[in-house]
Formats: C-alpha cells, sequence, structure tokens
C-alpha cells in the first residue's frame, strides 16, 4: 500500500488525541474509503460468525474496505480471555498473512477480497489500561489508527462501528458505502434487530423485552419532536472523518460511550437513518459492560426486577410541550421560561431549578452575539443527555412506569399508530402478541 498523505486537520487531531501503544496490522489495499471498526474481548467463536457473515455480502465495494479488530482485554483479565483472545489473533494474523487457508474461514476470507486489519490490545505488554481499559478505548485506538489508512485524495471517508457477536444483512457494506457516498450524510446509525430466539425461552423474552424498551424511548422523542430521536447503540453507529474529528473522536468510557458519542455528533451534524441493511446484535447475556444489552438480558433473567415497565407516555408530551417553548424563536427571561415550566407541570420547572437553568440561560445571553448563536446555544444546553434526565426526574415525580403494553397502546393512540392490541389492560400478553408489538415498534421507530 503507497504511503498516503494526511490532510492537516488529520494530523492535528493525530497528533492531539491518538494514542502510540498500538499499530494496525493491514492487508489494505489503495483506496480505503469505508472503515468498520470493531471492538472484540473474548469473541473467538463470535469473530469467525462475523468474518462469515461479512464474507457474504455483495463485494462491489470490498476493495475499498477495510475490517479493523480491536482485540482488547486489561492486564487483570482471567487467563481464560488470554487465551480466547490469542485465538483470534492467530486467526487474523492468519488471514493477514494469508496463511492456514485450510481453515474454511480464513480461505473463505482471503477468496472474497475483503481487507482486513487488526489492533493487538491483549497481548503481555500491549494490554489497555487497567483504568480506562473497556470498549470506548478500544473504539478509540481502532478509529484513530484507521484516520492513516483513508484514502484521501477521493471519496468520503467513513467509519462504521459494529461488535464482535453481531451478523449483518448481505447488503451491509454496500449500502452504507452509498448511503454516505451518494447522499450529504455526515452521521448515522444503521437499522439493527436483535437475534431472537425460535423458542420462547426466557433468554428470548430478555431481549423482546429489552428492544421494545429501546425503541419505546426514541418512539416517544419522536412523539415529543426531540431532536435527539435516534439509537444510540454501538453495533450501528456510522460518521464522516471529518465529523469524527470535529467531535474530537470516540471517547474512552466503558459503558455507554455509543450514546455520548452520537450525542456529541447530534450537536454538530444530523443524524440520518440507514434503513437499507440490517445489523443483527446478538440478544446474550455479558459481563463485558456494566449496563447495556447484556447487562439488561442478565437481570431479566435474575427476576431482580420488574421488566415490564415503561416511562409513562405523557412524561413525554411534558417534554413536547416545553420543546415548543423552549425551541421557538422567540427570546424571554428565565423567569418567563420557569413560569411557562410550571404551567405544563411544576415538576418540570422543579427539574430546571435543579439543573439551574436561570443560571446557564443568563450565561448563554450574556455570551452569545446573536439570536442564531443563542438559539443554537439552547439545543446545546437541553441536550440529549438532559433529555433523558428528565424524563428520569419525570418518573420519580409524578409520572411513575407503566404496565409496558399499557404504556405501548397509549403512545400508539396518541401518534395514530394503528395496531390491534386485543389484550385486557395491565397484563403481559404471550410472546408472540409482544413480537407483533416489537414488529410495530420496528416500523416506526
Amino acid at each position: 500500500m503507497t504511503e498516503n498523505i494526511l490532510p492537516e486537520e488529520v494530523k492535528r487531531y493525530l497528533s492531539k488525541y491518538s494514542l502510540k501503544n498500538w499499530k494496525l496490522e493491514s492487508c489494505a489495499r489503495d483506496e480505503i474509503h469505508l472503515a468498520v471498526v470493531i471492538p472484540a474481548i473474548e469473541e473467538y467463536s463470535n469473530i469467525r460468525k462475523l468474518l462469515s457473515s461479512l464474507s457474504e455480502n455483495d463485494a462491489k465495494y470490498f476493495s475499498h474496505t477495510l475490517i479493523v479488530f480491536v482485540i482488547n482485554n486489561t492486564a487483570k483479565a482471567s487467563e481464560e480471555v488470554y487465551l480466547d483472545n490469542s485465538l483470534s489473533l492467530e486467526l487474523l494474523r492468519d488471514i493477514v498473512s494469508v496463511r492456514n487457508t485450510e481453515d474454511p474461514v480464513v480461505d473463505k476470507i482471503l477468496h472474497s477480497g475483503l481487507n482486513l486489519a487488526f489492533v493487538d490490545a491483549s497481548s503481555k505488554g500491549l494490554e489497555l489500561p487497567e483504568k480506562d481499559g473497556g470498549v470506548g478505548l478500544a473504539r478509540k485506538i481502532g478509529m484513530d489508527l484507521s484516520l492513516s489508512v483513508f484514502s484521501y485524495s477521493t471519496g468520503k471517508n467513513i467509519f462504521v462501528c459494529l461488535d464482535a457477536d453481531c451478523t449483518v444483512e448481505s447488503n451491509y457494506v454496500t449500502s452504507i458505502y452509498e448511503a454516505f457516498q451518494k447522499n450529504s450524510f455526515q452521521a448515522a446509525y444503521v437499522n439493527f434487530r436483535h437475534t431472537i430466539g425460535s423458542t420462547p425461552d426466557e433468554a428470548t423474552l430478555a431481549i423482546i423485552c429489552y428492544e421494545i424498551f429501546l425503541r419505546y424511548y426514541v418512539l416517544g422523542l419522536k412523539a415529543a419532536c426531540s431532536p435527539y430521536a435516534f439509537h444510540t447503540i454501538g453495533s450501528t453507529m456510522a460518521c464522516s472523518y471529518e465529523s469524527y474529528i470535529k467531535v474530537e473522536g470516540m471517547n474512552r468510557r466503558k459503558a455507554a460511550e455509543d450514546f455520548y458519542f452520537m450525542e456529541k455528533l447530534a450537536k454538530s451534524v444530523e443524524i440520518h437513518k440507514i434503513d437499507s441493511t440490517t445489523v443483527y446484535p446478538s440478544g446474550r447475556g455479558s459481563w463485558r459492560v456494566p449496563f447495556g444489552t447484556g447487562q439488561r438480558v442478565n437481570r431479566f433473567m435474575s427476576h431482580s426486577h420488574d421488566e415490564y415497565l415503561l416511562y409513562s407516555p405523557a412524561s413525554f408530551y411534558v417534554l413536547k410541550d416545553w420543546l415548543e417553548i423552549f425551541s421557538s424563536p422567540m427570546l424571554h427571561d428565565a423567569e418567563h421560561y420557569l413560569m411557562k415550566a410550571r404551567a405544563i407541570h411544576p415538576s418540570l420547572e422543579n427539574f430546571l431549578i435543579e439543573q439551574n437553568f436561570a443560571r446557564d440561560w443568563k450565561k448563554i445571553l450574556d455570551n452569545s452575539r446573536s439570536d442564531t448563536q443563542i438559539n443554537r446555544q439552547k439545543r446545546l444546553w437541553f441536550d440529549g443527555f438532559r433529555t433523558l434526565k428528565l424524563i428520569h426526574f419525570l418518573r420519580d415525580n409524578g409520572f411513575p412506569p407503566q404496565n409496558m403494553f399499557d404504556a405501548l397502546d397509549e403512545i400508539f393512540s396518541l401518534m395514530e399508530i394503528p395496531f390491534p392490541a386485543g389484550r385486557e389492560k395491565g397484563t403481559i400478553p404471550p410472546v408472540e402478541v409482544q413480537i407483533q408489538y416489537l414488529v410495530k415498534l420496528r416500523e416506526t421507530a
């Protein structure tokens, strides 16, 4: 591969934010424009499945695509993790070095023409630091190193995030590549569907419940006309290299790195949805992160919480009324906004007071030079994180959680989404009806 001439903004970013401890081992050719970055810890068997899934994609853009695995752990990892990661590294080295072609997965990748790269952040002396070693740092390492592989002479350069326990639809690479190259996209998320087992066991019920929870929240934000009504799932994120640099790259969080990364992107660029292809995340339980899919599945199966609860639909309509007032181009003093909030619901006013709204609003007015700048600061102040905090505050102050399917019936009705519920209020329907609710949510959120 010929040496890339990096744009000045890439050089500045790498000089300021990149880490020097790791390197990319790659078989990449020229003209890479799509880097699919995949953190992996103890995922040997899943990596084989994912590679097989990726190799079965339409090969139209394989020469422009690089699949980047970041095999990682900290020094305190168990011997089982080290061993499994060493098998993953051996597999990936066989592909990059074009050896051991008797392995059917290696042979399949080599014959597909797919470019592969990996980062060893697992072997002794190369482990991630204990303080922030985890999925956020692993994604960051892979994405930062990929900046030096992109070809900057032609076309758009795109980062895609994926997880090792996923599989993808056969048009995955083509759909994402063309969505960015043919449109003005700077950031997006890919449609997803958790893998649901064919038998109604607890794991199946758990992942149905969790995906309903995820999609209901986004549907609620859509009902409220929130600018943050999009999914923030790590295995579905995509962005241009320019927007990646603009938000100073991926964060190093051990969990919720996806939420914070997408929120930062949303403050700078529009988030689009790529619904022409699908990612299939695993519905397994997992120890890898302190919350998210794996932990919610574990929690469901431990029976420690009532999982069949959702935020009250009414809380999203409090949010809607607030956004209509606060997003209006008309500017008012803090007392006016607080008075309006009180009229919507006293808990909304109490939330704004708790969030030091009056103090922050004065700073925004004092430091902004134009109405345009002030209106931009409104969106930055009432961001996705503060939106979530409001919904949680309302949940704890007057808007208690509701039966999952009562809440769904109510929000479908409020949004005029046709759905024949056919269930008694307050009940949890059989799994086949739960799946019908999930299918409708997949169509709408």
